[in-house]
């Protein structure tokens, strides 16, 4: 290396050296009389961020629905599903896990197996969410389980804190329960989800129920396509076990929250650009 090159090195050292406002700042909150919290600290706190995301979203989508009234022209309906997140790493087969073998350190082991309709068997996680059926879809509740979770088990921790505005539930099969039924009774709500059976159905309401199941897939699986483009999770989801891939998960769906609230104060479209709004933040 030259004379030349050492002082090019040094004044470069030199202006990285030197805080700007924005790192000052930065500083100034992540500090307390000038000093930063231990590992310790920052990884007891992270841990316990996926147990508060859950009422954050609850919290966050009512103030949305307020805020942008997206049921002012049309019927006040929530579409409910679950969508399937793949595992980091390897996939650790059945007979391996039954005999408690894991072959290889990338296995996740907290992660389960799901077969999809679309794409086969999964190995990973299955993300919980219920979000608005209108013009902007807005998430309004969200929960992270491994894949092999029962949909109808997990839906009235979702289904019980809806905006009371809540009017039609629009979910599929799984959502088919006497649990998830008597949810919808007390608050006089209506489930619409199909039913088990033969087809085609030749009863008088299954006109108006096809309907219903046409804007539940609409808005729900459109939803999750948008989110898992958004956040790269057609592939692989980046973290390791349940409480990291929680908070991986249901933090995308508070960030696609707060990017919906910034766009609307900003007059901005609420369905396009977001993934690129949010790739520039």
């Amino acid at each position: 290396m030259t004379v030349r090159n050492l002082h090019k090195v040094h004044e470069l050292l030199s202006v990285l050296q030197q805080p700007t406002m924005e790192m000052q700042e930065l500083k100034s909150l992540l500090t307390q009389d000038e000093r930063f919290p231990s590992r310790r600290t920052w990884e007891r706190r992270l841990k316990g961020i996926p147990d508060t995301l859950p009422n954050q979203i609850i919290c966050l989508g009512k103030y949305l629905v307020n805020l942008i009234n997206p049921w002012e022209h049309i019927g006040r309906a929530v579409a409910i599903d679950s969508t399937l997140l793949r595992a980091i790493g390897g996939v650790w087969h059945k007979k391996h896990r039954e005999q408690g073998i894991v072959p290889h350190t990338s296995i996740d082991t907290e992660a389960h197996w799901k077969k999809s309709e679309y794409h086969g068997w999964v190995y990973g996680w299955k993300l919980h969410i219920a979000c608005t059926v209108a013009s902007v879809w807005i998430p309004l509740a969200a929960y992270l389980t491994p894949a092999n979770e029962d949909d109808g088990k997990v839906a009235p921790m979702l289904i019980m804190r809806l905006p009371e505005e809540t009017r039609f539930i629009l979910g599929d099969t799984h959502y088919n329960t006497p649990d998830v039924r008597s949810l919808c009774v007390y608050p006089w709500r209506i489930l619409m989800a199909s039913s088990r059976g033969k087809h085609p159905r030749t009863d008088m309401g299954v006109g108006v129920r096809k309907i219903f199941h046409r804007l539940r897939s609409v808005a729900i699986e459109n939803f999750n396509e948008q989110f898992k483009g958004i956040f790269d999770v057609h592939g692989q989801v980046p973290t390791k076990g349940l409480v990291n891939t929680r908070r991986f998960a249901l933090g995308a769906i508070f960030v696609y929250q707060i990017a919906l609230l910034y766009r609307f104060q900003n007059n901005m479209s609420l369905r396009v650009g977001l993934k690129a709004f949010l790739k520039s933040a």
